[in-house]
């Protein structure tokens, strides 16, 4: 099997009526959603400025009809309204709207401090979702969160703002802010600002996850790009996106609200896929400390956060991550309890899907915690950028292209040229992913078929494929999310829609 190319076929999805096509957006324009019927409507709610939610409500009766593309453009299908891609409304006269202050606002995006300033933009979003939620009786599947473009702009790590004589210079000092005990009231409550990470979006996920309160951040320009664009050159280029944006959001809203869009069409009897994914806490006096979040996924593609372990796990000299005995046993442990709390027999096979190699005292702990029951693969999976595949010598390989290199390791192009768009996904050549079995024992093409499935599963947007699995991608949202604030050691046990 040394040095042979070979290309694996597009994984099915199936949606309504248990009908399969390969394009999401295909499944739910001839069947409906996978979980058609389950859910028909849902409380949703919108919280941002007195413009930035009218520009939501116009923007949701657009998506109540279908969205035509000027131009026909078969990488960017038409949307054919909501209820009748995904059998699912909503009742306008009862989405929840609440107003965040302009001018607090204004105020806020004028703090010098970053960390000040993120963390004041980012309550001020928070304390009106939570209050609502501890006061108000009507509860709310799901809020849009719309921000203005400024809010996104100088509310992510390393943001500055322009100079300006309306600049507020209110913060603590560096190597003070968040060591030193404060003696006044007023510089405690700064203080509180340098134990959350510099961005917006994962802080605000952050203090609003122990209320179990969903969101989708969206900023302005997305849905009002004539309003807030001057240029007509980024009106007309944003304008091609139309049916993207609706095709997208309209599934977020869909699985946000409980249901379920699609499930994949291929996933063997017993198997299930576990991602591990390391992120340094950059707050914690302790530079070795890391938090491993860890996913389970299912061929519904619903992932659990089963465990977000905080611990020594990073060797600064090797640059490597890697758990203790008792975290991986933990982390195996609670797995295997979800699927004896659904009424699921144990797993036949377990895939472990993580960035890094896995050390001998970890899987050890892994292979303890299954008691043998059950075989364990671990698969290390990373972005290769060390050389491109062309074909003809100047056009993108396909993707599903895979070179394996011997029984243990592959090269899996999981972005390339796709026929059914007629298009490359992505503006550049795409690099592949590194696919090895680092522990146990698997056939190395089943692996990359099923690294390839899991792809597909992006319930945060509508789009052909994504380029990592969500063993990956989403464990790596939850790192970001449960490490944007102060470390909880106890963490519930939530789905993936918590976090994205």
């Amino acid at each position: 099997m040394r040095n042979r190319l070979l290309f694996i076929e597009e994984p099915s999805l199936v949606f309504g009526y248990n009908q399969r096509t390969i394009d999401p957006r295909d499944g739910l324009l001839l069947f409906g959603p996978f979980g058609r019927g389950t859910i028909n409507t849902a409380p949703i709610g919108i919280i941002g400025t007195k413009i930035g939610n009218q520009r939501m409500l116009t923007w949701l009766k657009t998506i109540q009809q279908p969205v035509i593309p000027k131009k026909p453009d078969v990488a960017r299908p038409f949307y054919p309204g909501l209820e009748a891609a995904f059998d699912f409304s909503i009742k306008e006269d009862a989405i929840i709207q609440l107003e965040v202050d302009q001018s607090d606002l204004n105020t806020f995006l004028h703090y010098t401090d970053s960390h000040i300033r993120v963390h004041k933009l980012a309550n001020l979003y928070a304390e009106r979702l939570i209050r609502y939620s501890e006061e108000e009786d009507f509860p709310v599947s799901l809020w849009f969160v719309i921000i203005p473009d400024d809010v996104y702009t100088y509310g992510r790590p390393r943001s500055h703002i322009p100079a300006s004589k309306d600049n507020i210079r209110v913060g603590l000092k560096k190597g003070i802010s968040r060591i030193m005990p404060m003696l006044f009231d007023e510089d405690q409550k700064l203080q509180e600002a340098y134990k959350y990470e510099v961005n917006f979006h994962n802080q605000l996920k952050a203090k609003l996850l122990e209320k179990k309160i969903i969101t989708q951040i969206i900023k302005e320009s997305t849905i009002a790009y004539a309003e807030t664009y001057t240029s007509q050159m980024q009106i007309e280029y944003a304008q091609k996106f139309d049916t993207a944006k609706a095709w997208s959001i309209s599934t977020a809203l869909y699985y946000k609200c409980g249901g379920l869009p699609w499930k994949l069409g291929a996933v063997r009897d017993g198997v299930c896929y576990l991602g591990l994914v390391y992120k340094r806490i950059e707050t914690d006096y302790d530079q070795r400390n890391a938090c491993c979040a860890a996913q389970m996924f299912l061929d519904s593609g619903d992932g659990q956060v089963f465990r977000a372990v905080k611990g020594p796990y990073y060797n600064s000299d090797r640059d490597e991550y890697h758990l203790t005995h008792e975290g991986a046993t933990d982390l195996i442990r609670r797995a295997l309890r979800a699927f004896q709390s659904k009424g699921m027999p144990y797993p036949k096979e377990m895939f472990i899907h993580a960035k890094t190699y896995f050390g001998d005292v970890e899987w050890k702990a892994f292979e303890a915690a299954t008691e043998g029951k059950i075989k364990l693969t671990g698969v290390r999976i990373r972005d290769e950028r060390v050389f491109k595949l062309y074909r003809d010598y100047a056009y993108p390989v396909p993707r599903g292209s895979a070179f394996l290199v011997d029984d243990s390791s592959a090269f899996l192009w999981t972005r390339g040229f796709v026929p059914r768009l007629q298009s490359n996904m992505g503006l550049e050549t795409p690099n592949p992913l590194s696919i090895q079995i680092s522990k146990g024992n698997a056939d190395i093409q089943t692996v990359c078929r099923d690294v390839l499935m899991l792809t597909k599963l992006n319930y945060n947007a509508c789009i052909y494929g994504d380029g990592l699995p969500v063993t990956l991608r989403f464990a790596n949202a939850v790192g970001e999310i449960l490490t944007a604030g102060p470390w909880k050691d106890e963490v519930e046990t939530l789905p993936f829609k918590h976090y994205i």
